[in-house]
C-alpha cells in the first residue's frame, strides 16, 4: 500500500466529505490506472452499484446500490484519541479535526447535560483533570501510542465516542482498557466488527454502555459481557437484534435494557432474558411484539420472572389483545407502563376508557403513559370494572353467594382481577347491573349546570364533565372559566330531584360520583 493508505485499510471505517463508509477493497480497477478504494456507504444511497464494474464483483454490498470506487485521497481514516481530545478541548495550535460542540450527551433515550461546556478550556485546561470526555463526530479511528491515554488522562470516568471511525470491538478496547476508572461510555452510531470468541479486556467500574446503531447481535454481547462486570445499564437500539439468548453468568448487575427498534421474532424471546436478576427497566418499543406470556403461573398468582422489573415500555408495537395486559399483572413489581401507539389504544371509541382497563386489570400500576394514577382515578376505573362485567361474571357462574360463586374458567382467563375486586369492593348487586350502559366516555359524563347565585350578571352555564373528576379538579375548571381564585372558591350542589336542598362539597379530594351527583344536577359556585 502507498503511505497514504494503512497496511489494515480492509476493514477500515473512513469519512468522506460528510458520509461515512467502510473499505471493502483496496487495488486496481482496469482500464483505469493507480490506487482505488472500494467502499460501502452507510446509506445506501450514496452509491451507485454493489461492487461491481464491467461485469467484475470487487467486492459485496449488503444493498445493490451501496457500493463505490473512491480515490485514497478522498478518504479520511480518522486521527488518534488523544487528538481528538487535544483539538475538541482546544489544547492542539492546530485544528485538524472539524468537531461540532454539543451541550448534552445522550445515551440511549437518556439525556446528561453537560454542565459548563463552554468553561471546559478553562476548568480542564489541562488533560489530567479531564473527567467527562466527548469526541463525538470527531474521526476517532484508534487509541494511538501504546499507554499514553493512561498516562494523560488518569481521571476520565465517561467518554462519549458516538459516530466515529472505530472499525472494531478491539480498537475500542485499546482505547477503555487504559481508563481505569471509567463509568460511561456511548459508541453509537459506529459500525463495528464484533469478537467472535470471549475477550480478555475487563471494564470493571464500567456502569453505563451505549451500543445503539453499531450492528452488534445478542450473541456479540454476550461474548463481550464478560468484561462488564458491574454494568447498570445497556442501550442496543436500532440493531436488527431478532434472536435473544440467555445470559449465563453475564449481565447479571444489570439495572436497564434498551432493546427499542430491534424486531425481535415474537414476544417468546422475553423468556430468556426473564431471569435477568437486578433488571428494573426494560425497553421494547417498536420491536414488533404482539404478546408476552408468564407460563410459570396462573392467572392470579406473581411469576419468579423479571422479579424486579418496575418500568416497561412497550410503545409502537402490535399489540392488541387484552390477554397481553393481564399477563402484566403477573409481574412481581411493575409500577410504570408505556404502551402507546398500539392497536390495542384504538379498541374503545375513547384512548381514557382503554386507560382505565388497563388501570383496572394491573393492580399495582402506578404510572400509565407518563400520567401518576391517582387513588381516586384507581378506585374508579376498578368500580367500573366491576360494574361493566358484572353481567358476564353472574351469566360465568359468579354470585354473591360465596358458597355458590364458581365463575367458569374462561372468564376468569379473561378477567382475573375480578374476584379480587369483588373482594375489595363487594360483589356487583343486581340494582347496580340492571341499567348497564356500554363502558365509553359519554356514559361516564355529567351534564351539569353552573351556577353562581351571588353573581345575578353571571349566566349559568352547561358544562359535561367526568363523574371521577374530583372536586380540586372542579375548582381549578371553574378558576379558569369564571377568571376567579380557584382556592377561594366554595362548591355546593344541587339535586334536580331535591329542589331546594344544597348539599356542600367539602373534600377537593374527592369525585364528583363520591357526593351521587347526577345528570341535571347544578354545581353552585360562591367565592
Amino acid at each position: 500500500m502507498t503511505s497514504s493508505v494503512p497496511s489494515d485499510v480492509l476493514g477500515r471505517r473512513i469519512l468522506c466529505d460528510t458520509e461515512y463508509a467502510t473499505v471493502r477493497y483496496a487495488g486496481s480497477v482496469p482500464p483505469t490506472t493507480g490506487l482505488w478504494l472500494g467502499v460501502e456507504w452507510d446509506s445506501p444511497q450514496r452509491g451507485k452499484h454493489n461492487g461491481s464494474h464491467e461485469g467484475i464483483q470487487y467486492f459485496k454490498c449488503t444493498h445493490p446500490t451501496g457500493g463505490s470506487f473512491i480515490r485514497p485521497n478522498k478518504a479520511n481514516f480518522g486521527v488518534d484519541f488523544l487528538t481528538a481530545v487535544k483539538n475538541r478541548y482546544g489544547l492542539n495550535d492546530e485544528q485538524d479535526v472539524e468537531c461540532e460542540k454539543e451541550n448534552a450527551l445522550v445515551i440511549g433515550k437518556k439525556t446528561v447535560e453537560l454542565v459548563g461546556f463552554d468553561s471546559i478550556i478553562e476548568q480542564q485546561s489541562q488533560l489530567n483533570k479531564l473527567v467527562d470526555i466527548s469526541v463525538s463526530e470527531c474521526a476517532v479511528s484508534h487509541a494511538g501510542q501504546k499507554e499514553e491515554i493512561r498516562r494523560t488522562c488518569p481521571n476520565i470516568r465517561s467518554i462519549n465516542l458516538s459516530k466515529n471511525l472505530l472499525p472494531s470491538w478491539e480498537k475500542v478496547t485499546d482505547i477503555a482498557c487504559q481508563v481505569q476508572n471509567l463509568e460511561s461510555l456511548d459508541l453509537s452510531e459506529n459500525k463495528m466488527k464484533f469478537p467472535s470468541a470471549p475477550i480478555t479486556c475487563t471494564l470493571s467500574k464500567l456502569r453505563v454502555l451505549a451500543l445503539n446503531r453499531t450492528g452488534v447481535t445478542w450473541a456479540e454481547v454476550l461474548l463481550c459481557a464478560p468484561g462488564w462486570p458491574a454494568l447498570e445499564e445497556l442501550y442496543l437500539a436500532s440493531n436488527d437484534i431478532t434472536v435473544l439468548e440467555r445470559p449465563i453468568n453475564v449481565l447479571q448487575t444489570l439495572k436497564l435494557l434498551d432493546l427499542s427498534n430491534n424486531q425481535l421474532i415474537d414476544g417468546s424471546q422475553l423468556q430468556l432474558i426473564a431471569y435477568l436478576p437486578r433488571l428494573e427497566q426494560l425497553i421494547l418499543s417498536n420491536t414488533g411484539i404482539s404478546s408476552i406470556r408468564f407460563p410459570d403461573v396462573g392467572f392470579g398468582c406473581k411469576t419468579k420472572m423479571f422479579p424486579l422489573l418496575q418500568r416497561l415500555a412497550v410503545d409502537d408495537n402490535k399489540i392488541l389483545q387484552w390477554s397481553f395486559i393481564n399477563e402484566l399483572d403477573k409481574l412481581q413489581c411493575l409500577q410504570s407502563l408505556h404502551c402507546q401507539n398500539n392497536p390495542l389504544m384504538g379498541t374503545e371509541k375513547n384512548p381514557e376508557t382503554v386507560r382505565q382497563l388497563i388501570i383496572a386489570k394491573i393492580g399495582q400500576l402506578k404510572v400509565l403513559n407518563k400520567s401518576e394514577i391517582f387513588p381516586d382515578e384507581r378506585k374508579g376505573a376498578e368500580l367500573d370494572y366491576r360494574k361493566m362485567f358484572g353481567n358476564d361474571w353472574i351469566t360465568a357462574g359468579g354470585n354473591q353467594n360465596p358458597d355458590k360463586d364458581r365463575p367458569n374458567e374462561e372468564f376468569l382467563a379473561a378477567h382475573p382481577r375480578y374476584q379480587l375486586l369483588c373482594l375489595k369492593y363487594g360483589a356487583p348487586e343486581e340494582g347496580e347491573l340492571k341499567r348497564q350502559q356500554p363502558f365509553i366516555l359519554k356514559n361516564q359524563l355529567l351534564t351539569l349546570t353552573i351556577k353562581c347565585p351571588d353573581q345575578p350578571d353571571q349566566k349559568p352555564i352547561e358544562k359535561k364533565l367526568p363523574d371521577s373528576m374530583t372536586i380540586q379538579k372542579v375548582k381549578g375548571l371553574l378558576y379558569r372559566l369564571l377568571k376567579i381564585p380557584g382556592s377561594e372558591l366554595k362548591l355546593s350542589y344541587e339535586s334536580s330531584k331535591m329542589e331546594g336542598k344544597e348539599i356542600e362539597l367539602e373534600n377537593d379530594l374527592k369525585p364528583l360520583q363520591f357526593y351521587s351527583i347526577e345528570n341535571g344536577d347544578s354545581i353552585l359556585v360562591r367565592w
